[in-house]
């Protein structure tokens, strides 16, 4: 059905008579006609019966514009027909790390390595897919935290947007998990309070922003915010040689799994260390198990805006009304000066 976000607009509709009527005139100054006799007399009466009509249409043309911006500037839309919205599930805000330790390979899949960021988008895919019922937002941080996603139903956007991840995206120079929590948090306490859970993924130790993790997650906690940590790193420091061979590496990160597991703890969430691929896709499973709340029965209708079709009507008229306003002006001034013979009275 069509509805009007703004039906009181329409007021506005009598706007342009009430100028008319209210305005003060300016005074009338008659100038002197050039009228010749008899023919000329004849052809003078068939132009103001045309400037009568001309004038009209004008009017009408006016009148129809204005109606037309005034009906888009009330937000027509078109709702659609009630969708139900499942009446299990969780707000569930995803907050990954993107630094550039994260692409360190310590992970290994039928003895191929791989990095802890690619083992984290494939996970993290199959874990959104499972979603059903579910509203998903996506958080990344490195040296800065950032909203990718806001809290949404759309999961095939959210499951896109985690397949284009890539490192380097955003400044990858430190790790600010305290920060990351605080915009996460920020999200998902606009949301309604029975079920908000938040899921950190991390390979390393906050090194870098305004808030430290405990601070963060004492403000979930007050926020009523279940936080999930996963600390992904393996104890095989193993990187691919130039050669393509395997070599042993530095080590690239450090979890401080004690502060991971306090702050998670803090808002009755847990702590999960991921050392191995095996280890990722059972803590996932493990929290895709997570019975979810009952909520209200919710129901939904989309919207789509319309307000751009009587816009564009609008400009399309007053682009015909210019068009046909400038000839006959430009055509009337050249017939009156070609005129011979004319008099004055």
């Amino acid at each position: 059905m069509l509805e009007f976000s703004w039906p009181w607009v329409f007021l506005a509709l009598p706007l342009p008579l009430l100028i008319y009527w209210f305005m003060p005139r300016a005074p009338r100054q008659d100038a002197a006609l050039r009228v010749p006799f008899y023919r000329q007399l004849v052809q003078l009466h068939t132009d103001t019966t045309h400037d009568y009509t001309r004038n009209l249409l004008t009017l009408i043309f006016c009148g129809l514009i204005w109606t037309l911006v005034v009906i888009a500037a009330s937000r027509p839309q078109w709702v659609g027909e009630p969708i139900e919205i499942p009446t299990t599930g969780r707000d569930m805000m995803l907050t990954l790390d993107m630094s550039g330790s994260m692409e360190a390979r310590d992970m290994f899949l039928n003895n191929t390595q791989l990095s802890r960021f690619q083992v984290m988008k494939a996970v993290i895919g199959d874990f959104v897919e499972k979603r059903t019922g579910d509203r998903l937002g996506l958080t990344l941080f490195a040296a800065h935290a950032y909203m990718l996603t806001p809290m949404t139903y759309d999961l095939a956007t959210v499951q896109q947007m985690v397949e284009e991840l890539e490192i380097g995206m955003i400044d990858e120079s430190a790790t600010a998990i305290g920060d990351a929590i605080g915009l996460s948090v920020k999200q998902l306490r606009q949301q309604p309070e029975n079920n908000r859970v938040l899921i950190l993924l991390t390979d390393g130790i906050n090194n870098a922003g305004e808030l430290a993790p405990l601070q963060a997650a004492q403000l979930a906690r007050t926020e009523g915010i279940k936080m999930h940590i996963v600390g992904v790193a393996s104890d095989q420091f193993a990187q691919r040689s130039m050669f393509g061979g395997s070599r042993p590496g530095a080590l690239v990160s450090e979890i401080d799994d004690e502060a991971m597991a306090e702050a998670a703890e803090l808002t009755g969430g847990l702590y999960f260390r991921a050392r191995t691929l095996e280890d990722m896709v059972e803590i996932y499973d493990e929290l895709d198990a997570m019975e979810p709340i009952e909520q209200d029965e919710q129901t939904y209708r989309p919207e789509t805006q319309l307000f751009h079709w009587p816009l564009g009507a609008a400009l399309l008229l007053s682009f015909l009304l210019a068009l046909r306003a400038m000839p006959p002006a430009m055509n009337a001034g050249q017939s009156r000066d070609s005129v011979p013979g004319g008099e004055s009275a």
